[in-house]
């Protein structure tokens, strides 16, 4: 499978998948328009190992709601994730059993090599 979930309206997300020159098999997941399910926040807990990896601390709702005072449960994690896209890391890469998380430049750069050899 080759898909990025990402956020249409976020300036950081566009740079990179214009960066990525993503092949025209690539499906894009607009996360804001297109809720993630639980079966696909599911399979990238499988491949990142744990929720907390694809969970956004600089979510303007983690600092409002002072999550960073409490010590969430890997199910806590899921949730909130799953109630606002915001809660994700992004963009979230995937090529078949590879997965990339965030934004960092060493991530983006490990997943243009994949993605172009």
């Amino acid at each position: 499978m080759k898909k990025i979930y990402h956020l249409s309206t976020c300036d950081t997300c566009k740079r990179i998948i214009k960066e990525l020159d993503l092949p025209d098999d690539f499906a894009k997941q607009d996360i804001k328009t297109e809720a993630i399910t639980v079966e696909q926040l599911e399979a990238m807990e499988q491949l990142t190992g744990s929720y907390e990896a694809l969970f956004s601390k600089r979510a303007r709702l983690y600092k409002e709601r002072n999550l960073k005072a409490q010590s969430l449960t890997k199910e806590e994690y899921k949730n909130l994730i799953l109630e606002h896209y915001t809660f994700l890391k992004r963009p979230v890469i995937l090529v078949d059993d590879a997965i990339f998380v965030g934004n960092a430049k060493k991530t983006v750069e490990a997943a243009k090599n994949v993605i172009h050899g």
